[in-house]
């Protein structure tokens, strides 16, 4: 969830207070981002976890000795299913966050990252 990011583990940027101040964000704003990233971090460990044994699944058809095609082949399908919902959820989530920052904080927060700012 975190996807490298620097910061707080878990990738919550918003407690970070460089990022915080950076971004100018008020503390009902950071209570109101975490609220969102509570909301959704249950769904999204278990759609990542999903997609994991959807991969793990893969593995052995693919390391067969003889490959079964339409196997491997529907295999495929549900390892994208599962990508395309984990890929929802994180904008769903994305979303949440956006409602709560205003235009000119999102913009920064797209430009420069939750990290560092960019030179």
């Amino acid at each position: 969830m975190d996807r490298g990011l620097p910061g707080p583990p878990g990738g919550r940027w918003w407690t970070d207070p460089m990022v915080a101040q950076r971004l100018g964000l008020t503390s009902d704003q950071q209570k109101r981002i975490d609220a969102v990233f509570q909301q959704n971090r249950i769904k999204l460990i278990d759609l990542n976890a999903s997609l994991q044994k959807e991969e793990a699944t893969l593995e052995p058809l693919l390391e067969a000795d003889t490959p079964d095609e339409p196997k491997i082949l529907a295999q495929i399908d549900r390892i994208a299913q599962a990508r395309a919902e984990l890929e929802k959820a994180n904008g769903r989530m994305l979303l949440g966050f956006r409602t709560v920052l205003t235009q000119d904080q999102w913009r920064k927060l797209q430009s420069d990252g939750p990290g560092p700012p960019r030179r």
